[in-house]
This record gives C-alpha cells, structure tokens and sequence, in this order.
C-alpha cells in the first residue's frame, strides 16, 4: 500500500505529535532531540506520546530516553544491504563485523511488526528479497529509453536489468548507475542524464516552476 499524498515533514510531525493528532511514533536511524531544530519542542512532543519505538545502535542518547520500547539496531559496519551515492550510483554494502547478539537489521523489526499487524507481502529473509521488490517495483509501468514514447509513465529511475539477480549476483554486484535496463549494462550507458534533451515528463520537456519565497 502506498500513500496518496506526502505525510508530515520531520518538525511539522513533532508538532503534530505534540497535538496530539498523532499518538505513536516509531523513530529510527536519526537523533531528533539533538538533530531538529526546536529541541524543546520535541522533548515535549515525546514526553505526553502515548507510545514511543526508538530502534538505535546506542542505549543512551536524548532520544532513547523517552522511548516506551528500545530496539537494538545494526550499525553500519554490521548491515547488508545497498547504499546510492547523489550521481546515481548504487553499491552493496557488506557487513565487516558481527552483528551483537539481540540487534537485528532494520527492515526485519519493520517485517515483523508490519505480519503481526496482519500486513502481506513481508516474508522477507534477507537483504536480497528487498532489494528485488524494489527494483520490481522501479520498473514497475515504467519502459527504458527507447521506448519512452510508448508510455507516459516514463521514469529514468528504472532497475529493470536487476529484477532477477540471484543471491550471489546480489552479492557480486559491481557499483552500478541507474538506470539499469539491462543486467549486463556496460559502465557509464547513461553517466549523465538528459542528455539527448529529454527529461521524465510525458512531452519529455523540463518544467521551470515559478516560485515565491516567504
């Protein structure tokens, strides 16, 4: 299930915490007491939250002090998984230490949760399973370049040629740029985007959008 419309930004969340409006938070991977801007305003928020999840590498920091329920999360040299640089590049990520005894990755607190709340479609094992969905989903209504015309659905961020990778191509896989259409696709096929003058819109124009700042 994916939303239809963009849920709240990091500080309009805490102030919709603080409301009341929302009345259980699941924080993980960021420090917010010490990273937002308003600590006081997110201390607050945490403190009259009827349920509060910190999933954190660490047992004491600002945040987990308010946390109803701590979960001990993989730091990055204990992960598996795919990291994207900003030119488009993805890498795997191979876990160089043991993972401690009760931490577990990320994405298996959110399977586990997401099947006890009656949820399909998260038997995952293992960082491999996920990295398929979501190059199944990127090419999902989606075509490659050449067929851009055919659809209006065009989006250069398109895994396609990585659908089905087996587990020891996942675990072999070479940084890659996407868009990946084909799995054999040589280094630098598309090293810079737009390049032939057509952007991800159906009339493959770019859009310039006039803006007024507050």
């Amino acid at each position: 299930h994916i939303a239809k419309q963009a849920g709240f930004k990091a500080v309009d969340l805490f102030h919709a915490v603080e409301s009341g409006k929302i009345k259980a938070i699941w924080i993980m991977a960021t420090n917010p007491v010490v990273s937002l801007p308003d600590a006081d305003q997110v201390k607050r928020a945490l403190e009259q939250c009827e349920f509060v999840v910190v999933s954190d590498i660490c047992i004491d920091t600002d945040t987990t002090q308010y946390a109803d329920v701590l979960l001990p999360a993989l730091g990055w040299g204990e992960k598996e998984g795919t990291v994207t640089n900003s030119e488009r590049r993805i890498s795997r990520q191979r876990a160089f230490l043991a993972q401690p005894s009760q931490a577990k990755a990320d994405w298996w607190a959110i399977s586990q949760v997401a099947k006890k709340l009656g949820f399909d479609g998260f038997d995952f094992k293992n960082s491999h399973d996920i990295f398929l969905e979501h190059a199944r989903l990127s090419s999902q209504q989606n075509s490659d370049l050449a067929q851009r015309s055919e659809t209006p659905n065009f989006r250069y961020f398109n895994l396609s040629g990585l659908t089905d990778l087996t587990a020891s191509e996942y675990d072999e896989l070479k940084p890659v740029q996407w868009p990946v259409w084909i799995k054999q696709q040589p280094e630098g096929a598309v090293a810079r985007l737009y390049s032939q003058g057509q952007f991800s819109h159906a009339d493959a124009k770019a859009k310039f959008i006039a803006i007024t700042t507050v």
